[in-house]
């Protein structure tokens, strides 16, 4: 399968680097690209016993939703269905651990893996999971292909407000719309 298999109706990611903030009040994030135009917002929906994000494009008209396949959950699917065709484009599986913390992108059809996000360094990973304030040392991780080659990284910073600058190197095998909407729900399950 080539990348435009992937292809979300109504929006384009084109740009090789983008900056993923959360909101102040909850879990709702912006993307921008690197001029700082705004180019997809997402949100977790409050209340709901299975974990839904939908994904709105600049001008508020949704493009794609991001679902729980289970119950409320840190460990499990989540899959990402275009809003326009009602198509379910990739699979999000986060296979977390206390050492490492692991998502892989996966066909939504024949469950191939696509690509892999990886958090980096098992000491980092571990402080972030079981010291008091360890929500607060930023995620970094690293973007692989289905062969594990390098693809690109997600760097948090350290702020206020989850800061995330995405960088895709070579996104030639890989789809930059899951990637971009990865590391909104990666910060919004982890509870950070």
């Amino acid at each position: 399968m080539s990348r435009s298999d992937y292809d979300i109706s109504g929006i384009e990611l084109t740009d090789d680097s983008y900056t993923v903030v959360q909101g102040f009040v909850r879990n709702k994030y912006k993307a921008m690209d690197a001029a700082g135009n705004v180019v997809l917002r997402g949100k977790q929906k409050m209340l709901k016993l299975k974990e839904q994000f939908p994904f709105v494009d600049a001008d508020g008209a949704e493009v794609f939703e991001v679902r729980a396949g289970g119950m409320i959950d840190i460990a499990g699917n989540y899959v990402l269905t275009d809003s326009q065709t009602g198509e379910d484009v990739v699979i999000l599986d986060n296979d977390y651990s206390i050492f490492q913390d692991t998502w892989t992108i996966r066909d939504a059809d024949t469950e191939a893996k696509l690509a892999t996000i990886e958090s980096r360094g098992g000491a980092v990973t571990v402080a972030r999971n079981v010291l008091p304030f360890g929500q607060w040392i930023p995620h970094k991780y690293e973007i692989a292909d289905a062969d594990g080659d390098h693809v690109g990284r997600i760097d948090g910073q350290f702020s206020l407000q989850d800061t995330y600058e995405i960088t895709v190197d070579d996104a030639s095998d890989v789809p930059k719309e899951p990637v971009v909407a990865a590391a909104m729900v990666i910060d919004a399950i982890q509870g950070n």
